[in-house]
């Protein structure tokens, strides 16, 4: 009886190539993932995330599906993955799903956090896991610029998409700021992001908290559509994905 096995993974990023497997490299996660369930099942498998991150990119809730004919029930795949697993990646929990559901088409909306280290001294411990950004940063301004993103846009602009025939317009739901002692916590919920989307977004909001662009460009790159009205590109490992609603 062939199975769908739902997979909820976490992971640091650090040291791959993002999720997507790529032929000439094991250091992809779906690459990792897969190796092993072929060493528990036998079968060849192919795992769905619900979406690719980026090399650096880590994940708290990333979602995937593959099919399987394993007997194996879900505790004893769980004990399986994470005991043959790199400790960077870790299975958090395994489900049966109906045939029919996919972890990518059926995804709903997701949530993202990018983290910010705000101070002139680097930090050792969080180096990974948060973008050093020196400047002084406005947060009250950033707020009310994380404002006029809210809602339903076509955020082409804020994105690395080359041409595209499919639709560019997504909502956002939540876009908030936290400070945490020296580092900034911005949280991302929306029904979905475009490439580098929410890492083009946090460009285009520390230049605007810094002092380095205005607050009006937003509505500027949301007429014009043109990527390179928008701030720059932040590195991938501030970014995680926490969730993925269904």
């Amino acid at each position: 009886m062939m199975r769908n096995i739902k997979l909820t993974i976490e992971y640091d990023g650090a040291r791959y190539l993002g999720w997507q497997r790529l032929g000439n490299s094991d250091k992809t996660i779906q690459g990792k993932i897969e190796h092993v369930l072929k060493q528990m099942t036998g079968e060849e498998i192919e795992i769905i995330g619900s979406g690719r991150t980026d090399a650096g990119t880590h994940a708290h809730g990333q979602v995937a599906n593959f099919k399987s004919n394993t007997a194996m029930d879900p505790k004893e795949i769980i004990e399986f993955v994470n005991r043959y697993l790199p400790r960077d990646i870790v299975v958090k929990m395994v489900e049966d799903v109906p045939e029919r559901f996919h972890a990518r088409y059926n995804a709903v909306g997701k949530k993202y956090s990018y983290y910010v280290w705000n101070e002139s001294i680097p930090t050792a411990f969080e180096r990974n896991y948060s973008f050093q950004f020196p400047q002084q940063l406005d947060i009250d301004l950033m707020n009310e610029a994380c404002q006029k993103l809210i809602g339903k846009h076509d955020f082409i602009g804020f994105s690395a998409l080359k041409k595209t025939k499919k639709s560019t317009v997504r909502t956002i739901d939540e876009l908030s700021i936290e400070r945490e002692g020296q580092l900034l916590h911005f949280t991302f919920v929306g029904d979905g992001f475009l490439y580098k989307m929410v890492r083009i977004i946090m460009g285009t909001l520390l230049e605007i908290g810094s002092g380095k662009r205005s607050i009006t460009t937003i509505d500027d790159i949301f007429e014009q559509k043109v990527r390179s009205e928008a701030g720059e590109t932040v590195p991938a490992q501030g970014l995680f994905l926490d969730e993925v609603y269904y």
